[in-house]
């Protein structure tokens, strides 16, 4: 297959993608189109052995190219890498970090494509990776983000993401290891805390729309929520130091829009169990991948506090992730505030 692809650049690397669940298995398929070596790091047996033996991608019914590798040793993964992409969930990724630190021998570029925010410390992933990452162990750091359901990017269907790092440079080279001319064309932006947190914060917006949709609300009330959501993302990248105009880019409006009404995001399903009288950690529980959006409502009512910004959607998802308020009392609180000429600053 990837001989087929039309490629921008041709330089062949050996690339470790940390993680091989939905979305890192994914993007090896990706890069191994774009004629890079592959090689998948996960602590499941199963999945490597599903990929190894059978060529088949872990959670979709998809087989992928034959030159994807699999190893359960993160030291193999390591010394085999020129880029390391980081594909676990934001809770494990300080651990994961702190493992390779003490592997690395020489400078990496670290690529991140989780979505999320660590719990207790809200840091974001460039931030975990400053503490755990020695300098002489780090070439640079990017995060790549969007509207990209691993769903669709499987079986190739077009995708656009953005790459964003402080150097520019760094970020044009994750652009072409992971563009083609095929169906993923990827964007540059010197934004690294926009595209993260904007990528991590429409997640807990797409658990809300979720929770709207399993109460039967229609079109409309999701309509309203995600508009709204899209201030109270816009207001939290602002707060952090990142760009208006990055939060209504790809990793913010445009994440948020298949996020938060496709039964595809994990977050959307999640919420929609909730809407329909689920208890959270059960909701969470049916979903066998990572739930990033409770997470990131943790978060971000705690970002809200912390810069006092006004988050009626957040705050109120916070008091049903937390058993304060039920999904109907959540509706009461948000239509009895009151009423106010709509500004988005």
């Amino acid at each position: 297959v990837g001989s087929e692809m039309c490629i921008r650049d041709r330089t062949n690397m050996n690339v470790a993608i940390i993680g091989g669940g939905s979305w890192g298995t994914t993007l090896a398929q990706v890069l191994s189109d774009n004629g890079h070596i592959v090689r998948i790091r996960d602590i499941n047996p199963d999945f490597v052995k599903k990929i190894n033996t059978a060529h088949q991608h872990p959670f979709f019914d998809t087989e992928i190219p034959y030159n994807i590798t699999a190893t359960l040793s993160l030291r193999e993964a390591v010394d085999f890498s020129d880029v390391l992409i980081l594909c676990v969930p934001t809770k494990a990724m300080r651990q994961v970090l702190r493992e390779i630190n003490s592997l690395l021998t020489a400078k990496k570029l670290f690529v991140n494509v989780s979505k999320g925010i660590e719990p207790d410390t809200s840091f974001r992933v460039s931030q975990i990776v400053a503490e755990e990452v020695e300098e002489n162990h780090l070439q640079g750091y990017v995060v790549l983000s969007g509207p990209s359901h691993a769903e669709e990017v499987i079986l190739r269907k077009l995708t656009s993401l953005v790459a964003a790092s402080e150097d520019i440079a760094l970020a044009t080279k994750v652009q072409h290891l992971f563009s083609n001319d095929t169906y993923i064309r990827v964007y540059t932006s010197d934004d690294v805390i926009g595209v993260e947190t904007g990528g991590a914060i429409k997640n807990a917006i797409a658990i809300v729309s979720g929770i709207a949709s399993g109460m039967g609300l229609g079109e409309n009330a999701r309509a309203f929520l995600i508009s709204r959501g899209v201030k109270e993302i816009v207001s939290i990248v602002m707060a952090l130091g990142g760009k208006m105009e990055t939060a209504y880019g790809l990793s913010g409006i445009g994440d948020l829009i298949v996020t938060a009404s496709s039964l595809n995001s994990r977050n959307f399903q999640c919420g929609l169990k909730i809407g329909r009288g689920m208890a959270v950690e059960e909701a969470i529980g049916t979903i066998n991948q990572s739930v990033e959006g409770i997470r990131a409502i943790l978060a971000g009512h705690e970002i809200g506090k912390k810069y006092h910004l006004e988050l009626p959607i957040i705050d109120t998802a916070y008091l049903v992730v937390n058993n304060e308020l039920s999904a109907k009392e959540a509706l009461t609180a948000l239509l009895t505030r009151s009423l106010k000429t709509e500004k988005f600053w």
